[in-house]
């Protein structure tokens, strides 16, 4: 029997309506889990269509990591004031900045990777393939499966998780849009780590023999 604090829980727990969270509960007989799988499922789609809206509003939100050696800047886009200032949608953006500073991606979709970068990255992989001996018929297939996990390192979309490796941030962007009705984007990002690019002192090479012979 489904009742009315079942529906409640499960709208608390995703946000959708209460005749889709009744229906869910119908179709996964009562199990709740399974009925957050199975509108999860349905917002995923869902907010497929709300994709091609314009998003000119958000916020650019800042994360620094503890030791203050890693610092972010993000800016996630949605529809409406009203929604950049809800609090689902500025927890999400702090998330994003989060996962940036853990996972340290370089782009935000595979759509924005150079194309130069992308040639030379499937031309190593495909060198180092036919190296290890596979089958020339099988080669292409292999090259695009590694490629992809090429994307899955640095592409933000495509990254796990951290907070939930079952979901890419592709995924938890779509929930988000699901459950607050409004296109959501991630624009751009800037990620800064002490020291990078930077050449550590290195002592001079004379010097350094000196004080090995006093």
């Amino acid at each position: 029997m489904i009742t009315t604090d079942m529906i409640k829980e499960l709208r608390e727990m995703t946000g959708a309506g209460v005749l889709d969270c009744r229906n869910a509960l119908r179709e996964c007989e009562g199990n709740v889990d399974e009925a957050v799988d199975f509108l999860r499922k349905k917002g995923l789609a869902s907010a497929a269509k709300k994709s091609g809206r314009a998003a000119s509003e958000g916020v650019v939100t800042s994360y620094i990591h503890g030791n203050g050696k890693i610092g972010v800047l993000v800016e996630v886009n949605c529809e409406t004031d009203f929604v950049a200032k809800n609090e689902d949608f500025q927890e999400l953006a702090k998330d994003i900045a989060m996962q940036i500073a853990a996972a340290k991606p370089e782009y935000v979709s595979r759509e924005d990777v150079p194309t130069d970068v992308v040639e030379r990255e499937r031309n190593i992989i495909r060198e180092i393939t036919l190296n290890e001996g596979k089958p020339e018929n099988i080669v292409d297939k292999i090259v695009d499966g590694r490629m992809n996990k090429f994307y899955n390192e640095i592409c933000l979309l495509e990254q796990p998780f951290i907070k939930d490796t079952d979901l890419t941030i592709e995924d938890l962007i779509k929930q988000r849009i699901a459950k607050i009705g409004e296109n959501i984007q991630i624009r751009r990002f800037t990620r800064y780590e002490m020291g990078e690019g930077l050449e550590k002192k290195k002592d001079d090479f004379a010097d350094e023999v000196a004080s090995m012979i006093k």
